[in-house]
């Protein structure tokens, strides 16, 4: 794993965290491959029941793509002496990203612990729980610099938010600060900066205690269910039920609860 990255898996908690704080955690080639590959990694890593994806320092969680590096290679496309397009990124890394983070069969706790911009933003916005800094703040910035969202944003914001909340965000690109982020519904909490690292944890380390299998179905059925009918719906849940109902950790709990204790749960 590249520095720019840093992973760390601890009592099946894996901890990952941007790591160009000098930068504000933007996001240039290395950094966006190292991420997409970690997140991959604790996507398929059966030790891995719970991820938690921050930025270090304290002034950005991420402000998305290095626009330092952009407008090299942006000239050099322009010019021909570049190996394709620029925007060949938003294939190859950011869309891999996002999708590792939404589709991940484990719960997602992005700990925003600065500014998160544009795919920044949009990281978070995939997250399961955004468990945010008080001095925190989100902005989509896409049409700042005469461009589209991406990283899934044109697809998760209007899910938090609503439709015409998420097109005045992206057609207006503002700061929303950490309390009126907790009010429109982007975050789910906001802590004092200095309590942000153990509340965020707390929290993934709670969701990597639970019933992963369980955790996973139900990550699968609401994404299925936000793009069909009821009916179809009903049928996901039918089966998501037989193979949650057929896992060692409904055993466990159903035995628990029988005999008033706490179950504990092996994560399938």
């Amino acid at each position: 794993m590249a520095d720019t990255v840093l992973y760390d898996l601890t009592e099946g908690l894996a901890t990952i965290t941007l790591n160009r704080s000098d930068a504000m955690n933007a996001l240039n080639i290395d950094t966006k491959v190292a991420l997409r590959d970690a997140l991959l990694e604790a996507a398929e890593d059966p030790a891995v029941r719970a991820v938690l994806l921050t930025g270090s320092g304290q002034r950005a969680f991420c402000v998305g793509q290095d626009l330092k590096e952009h407008i090299g290679l942006l000239a050099a496309d322009r010019e021909g002496s570049g190996e394709g397009s620029t925007m060949s990124t938003v294939a190859l890394h950011y869309n891999p990203i996002v999708t590792a983070i939404a589709g991940m069969p484990k719960p997602v706790v992005a700990a925003v612990n600065g500014v998160a911009a544009g795919a920044g933003a949009g990281f978070a916005f995939a997250a399961d729980y955004r468990i945010v800094a008080d001095t925190a703040a989100f902005n989509t910035s896409f049409a700042g610099v005469a461009l589209t969202a991406d990283s899934g944003v044109s697809w998760t914001l209007q899910r938090l938010i609503g439709y015409g909340r998420a097109a005045d965000l992206l057609l207006s690109p503002r700061n929303i600060g950490a309390q009126e982020a907790l009010e429109l519904g982007i975050a789910h909490k906001v802590v004092p900066a200095d309590e942000l690292a153990d509340e965020a944890a707390a929290v993934a380390r709670r969701l990597a205690e639970g019933p992963t299998a369980a955790y996973a179905a139900i990550k699968e059925s609401l994404a299925f269910a936000a793009g069909h009918t009821l009916t179809e719906s009903l049928a996901m849940e039918d089966e998501l039920q037989r193979r949650a109902g057929a896992s060692d950790d409904h055993v466990i709990a159903v035995n628990a609860f029988v005999k008033k204790e706490k179950p504990r749960f092996i994560g399938r």
